[in-house]
């Protein structure tokens, strides 16, 4: 049997069929990885080529579970961990894994083909530098890892292990304040309003909201004109727990107000915020200690201090010595949301 160690969040995973998935979160069963399909093989709507094949992109649950439940049934499977039907690929059916720090490696020590990749190293290398963090620290994860890149798209980066996090995380912030020439840049308006359109299915915000909840965030913004995100990953081995070691039941739909007590997760993928002076406005009466998500989306989202107003999948969470807790699981649906209390009165959509 193949051996893939170290597969974490932000791998991507080819198969046998040559689907694309992007590997989520960091735990994992022994015998297969939790996953998004991300990219399939489609010769008439595809939009993206790699070798002679076409791919289109598939953006959200419903559309890439209606593909795999009638033709690829074997990438559903439940899981008695997490006690749901999961996206998720067995190793055996593992054509490639891309590692996204191999890859940046890689354009690094070439000529770069592209534009698109010139700009990928050269963004990488800025962060490097005045982080102070070694070449490994960073990769590149998406359409650029895999191949599937056009002209056009984003830069998108994973950022590994707490203290590397902690630190490009730092010397981004300052660059962005720096107005740096060659450097970083928040989004503009513009590109507010594109980021706007492409969740507004799914965002639950009007434009002044979404445009204060987004615009001073650190893990996204725009470098020589391309978009960029940047996932902060901790490695496999900081992260506690370890598979099957605790069990999640989702108990079903919750809305919660909630104070953040402690916002110092909300930079990773999966981001965390710890709660105080939660009042439950649907669901069970049950007290909620924390808001967690794989998505990007809800990375950054609130700060310490500041009260919420959030709705998701309330999970229990219980060890191995039988003690539960509870928390708000955000990002398996398109109902989820988080947004600043403050920002509820005042709804304005964009025309």
């Amino acid at each position: 049997m193949k051996c893939y160690p170290g597969v974490i969040e932000s791998h991507y995973l080819e198969t046998d069929e040559g689907l694309f998935f992007a590997v989520k979160g960091l735990e994992h069963p022994p015998d297969r990885w939790i996953g998004v399909l991300r990219y399939a093989p489609d010769a008439e709507h595809g939009d993206r080529e790699k070798g002679e094949m076409r791919y289109r992109r598939l953006y959200h649950f419903a559309e890439q579970e209606n593909l795999l439940r009638p033709f690829y049934p074997q990438y559903l499977a439940y899981d008695a961990v997490f006690h749901a039907t999961l996206q998720s690929v067995p190793q055996s059916r593992v054509r490639r894994v891309y590692d996204p720090r191999v890859r940046l490696q890689e354009m690094t020590a070439g000529a770069a083909a592209s534009g698109i990749e010139s700009d990928a190293v050269s963004f990488a290398g800025l962060l490097q530098k005045n982080a102070g963090v070694l070449p490994s620290a960073i990769g590149i994860s998406g359409s650029l890892l895999i191949g599937l890149n056009t002209g056009q798209s984003d830069l998108d980066f994973s950022v590994f292990g707490t203290e590397n996090c902690r630190k490009i995380y730092e010397a981004l912030g300052r660059l962005l304040r720096s107005n740096f020439a060659d450097g970083p840049r928040r989004f503009e308006i513009n590109a507010l309003k594109e980021l706007y359109h492409q969740r507004e299915s799914d965002t639950h915000f009007f434009f002044d909201q979404f445009v204060d909840v987004e615009k001073d965030k650190v893990c996204q913004g725009s470098f020589r004109r391309r978009p960029y995100f940047i996932r902060f990953i901790k490695e496999a081995h900081e992260w506690n727990p370890i598979y099957g070691t605790v069990r999640y039941t989702p108990l079903g739909r919750m809305k919660i107000t909630a104070k953040i007590h402690d916002d110092r997760e909300a930079i990773f993928t999966p981001c965390k915020y710890v709660l105080s002076d939660v009042t439950v406005l649907e669901g069970p009466p049950l007290f909620v200690s924390e808001i967690v998500s794989f998505r990007g989306r809800f990375c950054e989202q609130a700060g310490t201090g500041q009260s919420v107003t959030a709705a998701g999948m309330l999970e229990s969470v219980e060890n191995s010595r039988g003690e539960i807790k509870y928390r708000l699981l955000l990002g398996s649906s398109l109902e989820d949301m988080m947004v600043p209390t403050d920002l509820i009165g005042s709804r304005v959509p964009l025309l």
